[in-house]
């Protein structure tokens, strides 16, 4: 009789999986389990799980495997091109819009004065939610490339077929970042309509206490549904029932199939959904009540991009997203492409359409645009003086600018 049992096993891995780790075991009838006792592994490089045991009984190979995830190049460079643009333009817009709006001395009324904090808030949240995109989305701990290379050493029976990165935290507080700073700026964006609507609707101006309530609800609604979604779904020991093992983003549902019960659908996609059909009829609302003061039957290209520049301010390209969770195949390479354009560049159409067009930044540029063409190089000095090291001393060589030499020959 040998020393040992050796078997080899082939494993059969799904669509999109890749191993991970693998434990050799028998079936131990005293318990009515898998064990390792007896049973040691060897090396998977070939694709061959090899194992040894001392005895003989009934063998098996447990195995865990982990996610293989492909991501489409032309999103990802769309996203990374179109955020940073919307990163630059949203800290050129904050800068204007501080610097023009909110100065010591300013007497503006107090519904002007609530107009322009929404639109800041607004500029605010959505860009802190982009850096944080930008910086965090990525699962750090999640290394997709990196091979795999099984212990030899450790015969230790996996704790389920999926294979799950231990929390460390960071992908976790990115998930909940990113879904308190869009929901606040979806927030934001309903209290600006709301705002717009109130003032062309009525004489009367803002209700009592509007500045609290619009903060109450800008701020504190979104930090309440974050933290009722964190608390209630998270788990050290099982992090995916909160966010994505791919993504620091909202868990969605297993096999890459969407699942209502799932956070993403009802802390995010169904109060979204909502604040967009809100969103949306409050800008009818304003438009309609715009068209009615102006007593125009045709609406003049001025209105037409006025209510094209609240729309995007608003975030109504959101709802495209709609369309890329209820289609397939090629529809939905196509709507995921258009959504990404129109959504990642919503900091430099909110740059174009609001803060560009405003009479003070084109103010702004012109002073910056004449001072620059102003400014005049003179040269102080035309004579120039090089000192070279040479081998047993040191020597000068003087230089004449040629300008000078041609004026002196004339």
């Amino acid at each position: 009789m040998p020393d040992h049992v050796e078997i080899m096993f082939r494993p059969t891995m799904l669509n999109g999986t890749s191993l991970y780790d693998f434990a050799c075991v028998f079936w131990n009838y005293d318990v009515s389990d898998w064990s390792t006792d007896g049973c040691s592994k060897g090396n998977a490089s070939d694709g061959l799980l090899r194992c040894f045991c001392n005895h003989t009984t009934n063998f098996a190979a447990l195995w865990t495997y982990r996610e293989k995830y492909d991501y489409a190049e032309a999103l990802d460079w769309i996203s990374i091109v179109g955020l940073s643009l919307s990163i630059l333009c949203l800290v050129v817009t904050i800068g204007h819009h501080i610097k023009e709006n909110f100065q010591i001395n300013s007497t503006e009324e107090t519904n002007n004065m609530n107009s322009k904090m929404a639109q800041l808030c607004i500029y605010v949240s959505l860009l802190a939610f982009i850096i944080t995109f930008l910086s965090g989305v990525h699962n750090s701990s999640r290394q997709n490339d990196a091979p795999v290379e099984v212990d030899e050493t450790n015969n230790i029976i996996p704790d389920s077929d999926e294979r799950v990165e231990p929390d460390r935290g960071s992908c976790t507080a990115v998930a909940a970042l990113l879904h308190f700073f869009l929901l606040a700026t979806f927030m934001w964006n309903s209290v600006y309509s709301t705002l717009m609507v109130l003032l062309f609707w009525t004489d009367s101006g803002l209700p009592p206490h509007w500045s609290i309530i619009s903060h109450a609800v800008g701020w504190g609604l979104p930090a309440v549904i974050m933290a009722i979604t964190l608390g209630a779904t998270y788990r050290v020991d099982s992090p995916l029932g909160y966010r994505q093992e791919e993504f620091c983003w909202l868990a969605v549902g297993d096999n890459k199939d969407f699942n209502f019960e799932k956070p993403m659908f009802w802390a995010f996609v169904l109060p979204v959904a909502l604040i967009l059909i809100y969103n949306i009829v409050m800008l009818v609302l304003a438009t309609w009540r715009t068209n009615r003061k102006q007593n125009s039957t045709k609406p003049s290209w001025r209105e037409i991009l006025s209510s094209f520049s609240l729309a995007v301010l608003l975030g109504v390209s959101w709802t495209l997203g709609y369309l890329v969770l209820a289609s397939e195949g090629t529809a939905h390479l196509v709507f995921s492409i258009v959504f990404c354009l129109c959504t990642t560049t919503q900091g430099l159409q909110i740059f174009i359409l609001v803060t560009a067009r405003t009479p003070s930044f084109q103010a702004s540029v012109s002073r910056l645009v004449r001072y620059i063409s102003s400014m005049k190089m003179n040269l102080n000095k035309r004579f120039h003086n090089l000192t070279k090291a040479l081998r047993k001393g040191t020597g000068s060589e003087s230089y004449r600018d040629l300008e000078d030499q041609q004026e002196s020959m004339f």
